[in-house]
C-alpha cells in the first residue's frame, strides 16, 4: 500500500473515531445546555478560530509540503530548521494574539455580538491558543513525513478528555448561569488541547532523529531562506484561511443583526443559530473527516509528485480523492436526508434543525469536494488562486445572508441558504482553477451510475423506515434503515464499478478475510 493510501486510511479510522466522539461530546452539550447554550458557544466558536488562523500563519501547510520534499531529498538539516523557524513564528505570534483576544474580548462582547453573554466563552478560550499553535508545526511535521499516526492518535485523546470533562463541567456551572455552562464547555476544549499536545511532544522526542533545542537560537538566525520558503505557500495559504476565518468571525455578527432587522429577539436569534451550526451542521459536515484525510494526504503526496514533475500520477491522486469524496459524501447524503427528523430526536430529543437538513443536505456534495481541491492547488503553488477563490465566496456568503436573513419571510432559513451558496461557489472555483493546471478526465458516466445508486438506496431506506419494526425503538428504526441503505449502496457500488476489487484488497482486513478464503 502506497504512503498516500496508508496515510489517508490511517486519517480516515482515527478521523471517524474523533467524529463519534465529537458527537457524543456534542450531544451532551445540547442536552445540558439546550440551544441557547449551544447558540452561545457558537458565537463564540468563530472568534477563537480567527485567532488560531493568524497565530499559525498558514505554517501547518507548508510545513507538510516542505519537510516532504527536504525528506525525498534527505536532508535532514534542513527538516530540522523548518521546524525551528516554525515554532519561532508561531510561538512569538500567540504571544502576541492571545493577550489580544483577551483584552479585547469586552468590547466584541458589547459592540459587534447582539448578545453580551458571549463574553465568558470567549475569555475561557483563550489560553488555548498557544497550545494550538504548538501542536500544529508538529502536526505538520508529522504529516510531512507522511506518518499520519500521531496526527490520528493526538486528535483521538484530545476527543476522549474532552468529552470526559464536558458532562461534568457543564452540568457544574449551568446553576450559575447558561453562559457559564457554555465557557465551562470551552474550558473542557482548553484542557484536551493540552493534553493532545503533550502527546504530540512526547512522540516527537521518541521518533525525532536530531536535537531540537541544540543550536535552537542559531537555525532560527540562519534560517532567512527558510523562511522565505515557508511564507510562500503559508502566507497564500493563510491568506484563503483568514478569507474564510474572517467570513466566520463575521457570519454570526451579520446574522444576528440581520435576523433583529426582521424583528427577531436577540435570545431566539442565539437559539435559531445553534440550531443552525450547532445541530444541523455537524450532521452535515460528518463527511468532512474522509475529505480532511485525503486533504491532508493529498498535500505531500502530490509535492512529491509535482516536485518529479509526474503529472500523470497528480491526476491519478485526484481522481482517487475525488471518487472516493464522492462515494462516502454520497451516502452521508440520502441517510441524513431520509432520516433528518428521527436523527434530531435521538441525538439531541428535539427535532429543530432537521428542516436545514433536508434542505442543504444534497448540495453539500460540493462541499465534500472542496477539501481536496484546495488540498491540491496548495501542493501545486496555487495558494494564491485558492485564496482569491475563497475571497469570492466570503463574499457572496455574507450578501446573501444579509439580504435574506433580514427579510422576515426567509429570516434562519436565509442563513442556511447564503451558507450553501458559499461553498458550492468556492468548490466550482477550485475545480475550474485546478483544471487550468493540470489534465484531468471527468467520468460523466460513473457519476451518472452514483448519482442513480443514490436514488435507488435513499428510496429503500425510506421504505425501510416506513414499514418495518414499527412498533419498535426509535434507534432500532434508524439503525435497520441505515444498515439496508448502506448495504445496498456499497453493493450497487460494486456492481457498478465505481468500486474496484483492487481497491477494497487494499484495506487491511478485507485482504485478510479474503486470504482466509483462498
Amino acid at each position: 500500500m502506497s504512503k498516500f493510501l496508508k496515510g489517508t486510511f490511517i486519517l480516515l479510522i482515527a478521523g471517524l473515531i474523533t467524529r463519534v466522539l465529537g458527537f457524543i461530546n456534542r450531544i451532551v452539550i445540547a442536552r445540558s445546555i439546550g440551544e441557547e447554550g449551544v447558540g452561545l458557544y457558537m458565537m463564540a466558536f468563530p472568534t477563537f478560530i480567527l485567532v488560531v488562523t493568524l497565530t499559525q500563519m498558514g505554517l501547518p501547510v507548508a510545513i507538510s509540503k516542505n519537510i516532504a520534499e527536504a525528506e525525498a531529498k534527505g536532508n535532514y538539516a534542513e527538516i530540522k530548521k523548518i521546524l525551528v523557524v516554525s515554532l519561532a513564528v508561531t510561538i512569538s505570534l500567540s504571544l502576541i494574539f492571545t493577550p489580544a483576544l483577551i483584552f479585547l474580548t469586552p468590547i466584541l462582547s458589547t459592540t459587534l455580538f447582539t448578545d453580551e453573554r458571549v463574553f465568558y466563552p470567549l475569555m475561557a478560550i483563550a489560553p488555548v491558543v498557544p497550545i494550538i499553535a504548538i501542536s500544529s508545526v508538529l502536526r505538520g511535521y508529522f504529516q510531512g513525513r507522511q506518518n499520519m499516526r500521531p496526527s490520528a492518535f493526538s486528535q483521538i485523546i484530545e476527543q476522549l478528555v474532552r468529552i470526559t470533562l464536558i458532562a461534568v463541567m457543564t452540568r457544574t456551572f449551568l446553576p450559575y448561569g447558561i453562559e457559564y455552562a457554555a465557557a465551562a464547555a470551552m474550558v473542557s476544549a482548553v484542557i484536551g488541547e493540552i493534553v493532545s499536545l503533550i502527546y504530540l511532544m512526547t512522540t516527537f522526542k521518541l521518533k525525532k532523529r536530531f536535537k531540537l533545542r541544540k543550536n535552537f537560537f542559531q537555525f532560527v538566525h540562519s534560517g532567512k531562506k527558510t523562511f522565505k520558503d515557508l511564507m510562500e505557500i503559508a502566507l497564500p495559504t493563510m491568506g484563503s484561511r483568514m478569507i474564510g476565518s474572517v467570513s466566520w468571525f463575521f457570519e454570526p455578527i451579520v446574522v444576528a443583526h440581520s435576523l433583529a432587522i426582521a424583528g427577531v429577539a436577540a435570545v431566539a436569534a442565539t437559539k435559531q443559530y445553534g440550531a443552525l451550526t450547532g445541530f444541523a451542521m455537524p450532521l452535515l459536515m460528518l463527511p468532512s473527516f474522509v475529505t480532511y484525510s485525503l486533504a491532508t494526504s493529498l498535500v505531500p503526496a502530490i509535492s512529491e509528485a509535482n516536485s518529479q514533475n509526474n503529472h500523470q500520477l497528480i491526476e491519478h491522486r485526484l481522481q482517487q480523492a475525488l471518487r472516493f469524496a464522492f462515494i462516502t459524501g454520497g451516502l452521508s447524503v440520502i441517510v441524513l436526508y431520509v432520516l433528518a427528523n428521527p436523527l434530531m430526536e435521538l441525538m439531541y430529543g428535539s427535532s429543530k434543525g432537521s428542516a436545514f437538513i433536508r434542505l442543504m443536505a444534497p448540495f453539500f456534495l460540493f462541499y465534500y469536494y472542496q477539501g481536496p481541491l484546495q488540498a491540491v492547488l496548495q501542493a501545486l503553488n496555487l495558494a494564491r488562486a485558492a485564496m482569491i477563490n475563497s475571497l469570492i465566496g466570503a463574499i457572496v456568503k455574507t450578501a446573501v445572508i444579509f439580504l435574506l436573513a433580514s427579510q422576515p419571510s426567509f429570516g434562519i432559513i436565509g442563513v442556511a441558504l447564503g451558507i450553501m451558496v458559499g461553498f458550492v461557489l468556492v468548490t466550482i472555483l477550485h475545480f475550474a482553477t485546478v483544471l487550468k493546471k493540470i489534465s484531468f478526465s471527468f467520468y460523466i458516466y460513473d457519476y451518472l451510475k452514483g448519482f442513480i445508486v443514490m436514488g435507488i438506496s435513499a428510496w429503500l431506506g425510506f421504505w425501510l423506515f416506513e414499514h418495518i419494526f414499527l412498533d419498535g425503538h426509535l434507534a432500532i428504526r434508524v439503525l435497520t434503515a441505515i444498515i439496508g441503505m448502506s448495504s445496498a449502496y456499497t453493493i450497487m457500488l460494486i456492481i457498478a464499478g465505481l468500486i474496484k476489487k483492487d481497491e477494497l484488497l487494499r484495506i487491511p482486513f478485507i485482504r485478510r478475510l479474503f486470504n482466509q478464503s483462498l
